[in-house]
């Protein structure tokens, strides 16, 4: 039984070699684009950017920093409140791309944080991603269009004087 097991972890560790390999630093994460590979940070920010879209900032200045982890925000309510872990050294798996002269990891699933998955707990459920967690999460609807106040009707006041026509004279 044990040799069984033996197998199948040298098995494993030939098809997947990154599933078992060490993580790079963010600094190596630019010569690995369209590898699947895991990095390891700390997390200076967490950061909310336009239309609900979340960033992890490896860097203090993000403009100047080589690698970068994005969240869609359809991806954010199955991974969770992934804020508690700014200022914790984080490992982040997946396909590297290059976005923006830089490398980046589009984490989809929290399975994908490794052991910083325990630290995410599930979003709050008045946490709408589109908003930044200011108005309750429900179904999405297109803004509203302004109303005018409705002018008032004035009643005439009886009696109403009309001029006799002269013709009917």
């Amino acid at each position: 039984m044990a040799s069984h097991a033996f197998a199948l972890l040298i098995i494993l560790s030939v098809f997947c070699g990154s599933c078992f390999g060490e993580c790079i630093p963010i600094t190596e994460a630019q010569a690995h684009i369209g590898e699947t590979q895991c990095v390891t940070g700390k997390v200076f920010r967490v950061k909310a950017g336009a239309r609900g879209v979340t960033f992890f900032d490896f860097c203090e200045d993000f403009r100047v920093c080589p690698f970068t982890v994005v969240i869609f925000p359809g991806h954010l309510k199955d991974i969770g409140d992934v804020r508690q872990l700014k200022d914790r050294v984080i490992e982040v798996h997946g396909d590297l791309k290059e976005y923006d002269g830089r490398a980046e990891i589009v984490l989809s699933q929290l399975r994908q944080l490794g052991t910083a998955a325990a630290l995410v707990p599930k979003l709050p459920k008045n946490y709408d991603v589109e908003n930044k967690g200011h108005y309750s999460a429900g179904s999405f609807s297109l803004p509203k269009p302004s109303k005018k106040p409705a002018k008032k009707r004035q009643t005439p006041t009886l009696p109403i004087d009309i001029p006799e026509d002269p013709a009917d004279r």
